[in-house]
C-alpha cells in the first residue's frame, strides 16, 4: 500500500492564506498576500491542524491591524530593525563628548554624564529604539524615578528593602540634561529629525527661594569667631586659622566663587587706588567656570590680602629660612573646609532660617546681598560677579528693595482723583 504524503503547501480561508514547509524545518510556516505586500511568519507548530489554527488567527490579526492603520509593511519592519537603539546613541555621545569637551569641561562633569547613564538612564531607555524615546516615555521615566521603591532588594543578603528616598530635583534635572545631550547627538547624526518635548508637565511657577547667606549681623559674628579661633586654636593649626580668617574677609569683600578663589594666584591680584572713589581696592583677574573675568573688590579686602602676602608658609626651606608667597603661588593653598564647617556649627551658623546649609559659597551670596542692601546697581554687580542680572533677580529678590526707585513707582497723574483709593479721605 502506497503512503500518501502531506502536501508542502496547504491553502486556508479560501486561498487568502496558506501554510507550507520550508527546507528541512519541522515547523509549518504561514504566508498571506494583503494590500500589495507579502507577509510571512513561523507558526512554531509541527502538526498541520495546529498550524492551520495559528495561521487563521494570525491572518485575522493582520486584517485588524490593516483596518485601523497600524499594520507595518515588510519594508517598514525591515527599516525599523535597522534603526539604532538608545544604547548605541549613548555610547556615541560619550565617545564624542569626552574628546570635544576635554579642556572645556572638568573631568568630574564628564564622568557625571557617564555615571548617570550607567546607573539610571540606560537601564530604563537602553533597549528602546531611538525613535521610541518620546516625551511621554520621558515622563514615564520621571514618574519611575520619583516613585519610592519598596520591594525587596535582591542584592542584599538579609533581604532588606530598597531605600524609599526619591532623587532631589537637581539630581533629576541633571539626568534630563544628560538625556537631552544624547538626543541632540541623535539629531546631529540624522537618526531622528527632532528632539521630543522634555519639559516638566503640570509644573507651576516655582516659589522664590533665597540662597543661604550671612546677614550683616551674622557675618560680623562669623569673622569675629574666626579671629577668636586664631587665639584659641592649637599651635600647629594657627597658620590654617589665620588663613581661614583672611579667607572669610577676602571672599565676603570680593564675591568670588570658591573654585575661582582656589585657582587664584598672587600675580592675578593688584592693589590699586580706584580713580572713581579714591580708595585702595583689589583688581583681580579671575579664572573659573566662566573662563577669564575681572573683579574689583571693596576696601575691606585689601588688609586681609596684605596679611596673606606677609604671612610665611608653614614649612621652611632647606636652609631653615621662612618662605613667603611668590607671584606664581596660589593665594589659598590647601583646604579649610573642615575647620570652617566646625566653626559654623559652634557658632550656630550652619543653617539659615530656611534650614539650608551654609558653605563657603554663602560668602559669595553674602557679598551680593550686601551690595544690594547698600543700593548698588544690579547690572554692575552682575558684571563684577561674572553672572547675569536674571540670576541675581531670581535668587536675591528679597534684597532688591533698595534698588527700587520709589519716585518712579509712585507716579501720580496730574488731575487724576485718588479719593476712592484713599480711605483717609472717605
Amino acid at each position: 500500500m502506497e503512503i500518501q504524503q502531506t502536501p508542502e503547501k496547504h491553502p486556508i480561508l479560501g486561498g487568502k492564506a496558506y501554510v507550507y514547509k520550508r527546507g528541512r524545518s519541522s515547523y509549518w510556516q504561514a504566508a498571506a498576500y494583503l494590500r500589495g505586500y507579502n507577509y510571512r511568519t513561523s507558526t512554531k507548530e509541527t502538526y498541520l491542524h495546529e498550524a492551520i489554527h495559528y495561521a487563521e488567527e494570525w491572518y485575522f490579526n493582520l486584517r485588524g491591524q490593516a483596518n485601523i492603520g497600524v499594520l507595518e509593511t515588510p519594508a517598514e519592519k525591515q527599516e525599523k530593525e535597522k534603526e539604532i537603539t538608545f544604547r548605541d546613541v549613548a555610547e556615541k555621545f560619550i565617545e564624542e563628548y569626552s574628546v570635544i569637551a576635554e579642556g572645556q569641561r572638568s573631568p568630574k562633569w564628564i564622568e557625571g554624564h557617564a555615571s548617570r547613564l550607567r546607573v539610571h538612564i540606560l537601564p530604563f531607555f537602553g533597549d528602546l529604539l531611538i525613535s521610541e524615546v518620546t516625551g511621554g516615555k520621558v515622563q514615564e521615566y520621571r514618574v519611575f524615578r520619583m516613585t519610592p521603591r519598596t520591594e525587596k532588594n535582591p542584592n542584599a543578603k538579609d533581604n532588606r528593602p530598597f531605600k524609599g528616598k526619591i532623587p532631589a530635583p537637581k539630581t533629576l534635572h541633571n539626568e534630563i540634561v544628560t538625556l537631552r545631550q544624547i538626543l541632540k547627538t541623535a539629531v546631529r547624526h540624522a537618526w531622528i529629525t527632532s528632539i521630543p518635548d522634555l519639559s516638566m508637565p503640570y509644573r507651576l511657577s516655582g516659589k522664590v527661594s533665597h540662597r543661604p547667606w550671612f546677614s550683616p549681623a551674622e557675618y560680623q559674628q562669623l569673622y569675629k569667631a574666626t579671629r577668636k579661633n586664631i587665639k584659641e586654636t592649637l599651635p600647629h593649626l594657627k597658620w590654617a586659622a589665620e588663613q581661614l580668617h583672611d579667607y572669610v574677609l577676602f571672599m565676603g569683600n570680593t564675591g568670588l566663587r570658591p573654585d575661582e578663589a582656589k585657582n587664584l594666584q598672587h600675580r592675578d591680584i593688584e592693589i590699586v587706588e580706584d580713580v572713581a572713589t579714591g580708595e585702595r581696592i583689589l583688581e583681580i583677574e579671575v579664572r573659573g567656570k566662566r573662563g577669564i573675568g575681572y573683579c574689583k573688590s571693596t576696601v575691606g579686602a585689601v588688609r586681609p590680602y596684605e596679611r596673606l602676602l606677609q604671612r610665611a608658609k608653614p614649612k621652611k626651606d632647606e636652609k631653615g629660612n621662612a618662605q613667603y608667597p611668590q607671584l606664581a603661588d596660589v593665594v589659598f593653598p590647601g583646604s579649610h573646609v573642615k575647620m570652617f564647617q566646625n566653626l559654623l556649627e559652634r557658632e550656630g551658623l550652619r543653617r539659615d532660617r530656611d534650614g539650608k546649609n551654609r558653605t563657603s559659597y554663602s560668602l559669595r551670596h553674602t557679598y551680593i546681598c550686601m551690595r544690594l542692601l547698600e543700593g548698588a546697581d544690579i547690572y554692575q554687580i552682575a558684571k563684577n560677579c561674572r553672572t547675569s542680572v536674571e540670576m541675581i533677580e531670581k535668587h536675591y529678590a528679597a534684597h532688591l528693595k533698595n534698588s527700587l526707585d520709589a519716585s518712579a513707582i509712585n507716579v501720580r497723574r496730574t488731575g487724576y482723583s485718588l479719593a476712592r483709593n484713599n480711605p483717609e479721605k472717605d
